[in-house]
């Protein structure tokens, strides 16, 4: 191995010290993950060359045509954690349920892991950067099987969150709420080396990432927010620029290096969000506040959400800690509009650089 090189099993090591409750279990757990990104990485490299790639004619839980590429990392990254031991649930997006690890190890394992195995999976066909994002849960029953109850719980709870983004070179980082660190896999020699230590968010950046063609369908809020980062300003460098590939781990992988902010609002076609709070949201929520960065959903702060059930829904705005204040002072303006005077609210909507109100 190059000399000054720290591959993902050595820093994890190294910091083992650092988790909850250390024993090891954690550390195995993680890198449990990045074997299963390895298998995952290799097949999605070649996807052109080999019959991985379109719709498999079925549908998940969330009503998505299934990608063959999204089974077979869901499979992958299942048996990945089964063969482990460490975790005794694993929630996936593809299932309807959550899966029991029935090993008899794996049955008394102290961890659960939510997983989106193949974030994006309809840009394979198009050579476009996907991922998969995963939280990591210390199970709250200490007796029995684990049950449901032992996944719902807030991000707040989180002991790990990370993703891995497949790309023009593949990464993996991850966060235990010790700061963000990113590893790029060298495929020399097989291993995530310590590319990106001690990420950090800048506070303000001048990108932002939303599904522009869903504008007709925002709230107003976000509409204004959009009007703010299009009017041109020397003083704040706006206009910003508009980034967005359709994957949430491209858009916020690049967002957390440049700066700015990724929205997926609620519609009128989709009134509770369309991301998943524990497998989507709560992960990427941690790392970004990790990096010293925001997580909202427009109002509230996305790891203080209660979560009732496997699959919700939730709106997010993340990003650059201005950026989602911004965006999120935006929505209490247009909550307020049917109390406040029109002319105070238009004043203050001017003060932002916004100019023809709310109409």
């Amino acid at each position: 191995m190059v000399c000054g090189v720290k591959t993902l099993g050595q820093f994890i090591i190294e910091k083992q010290a650092d988790f909850p409750y250390a024993k090891g279990e954690l550390s195995r757990l993680l890198r449990d993950i990045a074997i299963a990104a390895k298998i995952v990485n290799r097949e999605v490299n070649k996807a052109g060359l080999v019959d991985i790639l379109g719709d498999i004619g079925t549908t998940n839980i969330q009503g998505e045509e299934q990608k063959k590429l999204d089974v077979y990392a869901n499979e992958q990254f299942i048996a990945a954690l089964t063969s482990g031991g460490e975790c005794c649930i694993v929630a996936t997006e593809e299932e309807d349920d959550i899966i029991h690890i029935e090993s008899p190890v794996s049955q008394n394992a102290k961890y659960i892991v939510c997983i989106d195995p193949l974030d994006g999976s309809s840009n394979t066909d198009v050579n476009v950067a996907v991922g998969t994002i995963f939280s990591i849960y210390r199970r709250k029953s200490t007796a029995g099987k684990a049950s449901i109850e032992d996944v719902l719980q807030k991000g707040t709870a989180q002991v790990a969150a990370g993703y891995i983004i497949y790309g023009s070179s593949t990464m993996l980082v991850y966060t235990t709420g010790k700061g963000v660190n990113g590893f790029t896999l060298d495929p020399s020699i097989g291993e995530f080396c310590l590319s990106h230590p001690e990420m950090k968010m800048p506070e303000t950046g001048y990108l932002y990432s939303i599904n522009e063609g869903n504008y007709v369908h925002f709230p107003e809020g976000v509409k204004k927010y959009l009007k703010y980062c299009q009017v041109e300003d020397d003083a704040t460098r706006r206009p910003y620029t508009s980034r967005y590939i359709g994957s949430m781990v491209g858009d916020i992988h690049r967002n957390l290096i440049k700066g700015g902010i990724y929205i997926y609002p609620t519609t009128s076609r989709s009134p509770n969000g369309k991301l998943r709070l524990l497998y989507e949201c709560n992960p990427m929520a941690l790392i970004i506040e990790q990096a010293g960065g925001k997580a909202s959903t427009g109002f509230d702060r996305i790891l203080d959400i209660d979560p009732t059930e496997l699959h919700q829904r939730v709106p997010i705005f993340i990003g650059s800690k201005n950026m989602v204040e911004k965006a999120e002072e935006m929505m209490r303006i247009y909550t307020k509009k049917s109390t406040a005077p029109e002319e105070k609210l238009e004043t203050k909507l001017a003060g932002m650089g916004i100019v023809g109100g709310l109409d």
